[in-house]
């Protein structure tokens, strides 16, 4: 199976600095967000795109439905791809890091789910992907879930996981 993983546009919480992890808290795709949407879609135009994941975060909807112009591919959400749930929601993404001890994938502030948590999360997402027959698919998720699907497909390290970054609407290709 072919997986192409795209993040998610910049949304207005990215221009502010603060975490999200609630769907029901308005965070949106800006400008610049609908604008680097239209270009990955036209990048993704000629790949094959036989369905799309999104989380339940709207902003990853938001920017599906921008690139599935060209796919008409049948939108799934599905949760575990959520971005990790911090317990800073609408607080500042500098204070969710201070709040944790630097490369403990256990540690997890009050409210929130640890980077080990998140990476079980996903990685059971993943392995009910590879039993399923489709050949090619997109999710568009978060840069948290862009690193864990990484160290899954690339069978990374802890320690090379989190020092993975991704920039909104980039893609990254991988074999699953």
């Amino acid at each position: 199976m072919m997986l192409i993983f795209m993040r998610h546009g910049r949304t207005n919480f990215n221009d502010l600095g603060l975490c999200n992890d609630n769907p029901g808290v308005d965070v949106h795709l800006t400008a610049e967000g609908t604008r680097q949407a239209e270009q990955a879609a036209l990048l993704l135009r000629d790949s094959p795109v036989d369905c799309i994941f999104v989380s339940a975060l709207p902003r990853t909807r938001q920017t599906a439905v921008i690139v599935n112009r060209y796919h008409q591919a049948p939108l799934h959400e599905h949760s575990a791809l959520n971005d990790i749930r911090t317990g800073f929601d609408s607080r500042p993404v500098s204070e969710y890091f201070a709040a944790l001890r630097n490369g403990d994938l256990q540690a997890r502030a009050p409210g929130g789910e640890s980077l080990l948590q998140h990476k079980q999360r996903v990685w059971g997402f993943l392995d009910w992907l590879r039993t399923q027959s489709w050949q090619h698919v997109l999710i568009v998720a978060h840069e948290e879930t862009y690193r864990v699907v990484a160290a899954y497909c690339d069978n990374l390290s802890d320690a090379a996981m989190v020092q993975l970054s991704l920039e909104n609407c980039a893609i990254r290709r991988f074999h699953l």
